[in-house]
């Protein structure tokens, strides 16, 4: 989850791509060069641990746009294959 809120930030589509699952990943990810991320809290976690396949992390990402400071939150699901883990999708949180 870091990792891709830090892909963000420094506006690493390729990155982001990569992490994605590829059962949902997009052809592209347009990154909005005037939203400045700047905080990442994680709010809570559900399994992901060394013996699961997936796992769950809601987090609140702050970003500023336009002067104004906002922020998001998100349930995220991800899954592990191959000892690799990748974003599934989220639902707002």
């Amino acid at each position: 989850m870091r990792s891709r809120f830090t892909a963000f930030a420094v506006g690493d589509a390729a990155y982001l791509l990569r992490s994605w699952h590829p059962s949902t990943r997009p052809n592209d990810v347009d990154l909005d060069p005037d939203v400045r991320w700047t905080r990442l809290d994680i709010l809570g976690t559900e399994a992901g641990g060394p013996f699961d396949t997936t796992g769950f992390v809601t987090f609140e990402a702050f970003y500023r746009e336009n002067r104004v400071q906002t922020s998001l939150k998100e349930r995220s699901r991800f899954v592990r294959e191959d000892k690799v883990w990748t974003y599934l999708d989220g639902v707002p949180g």
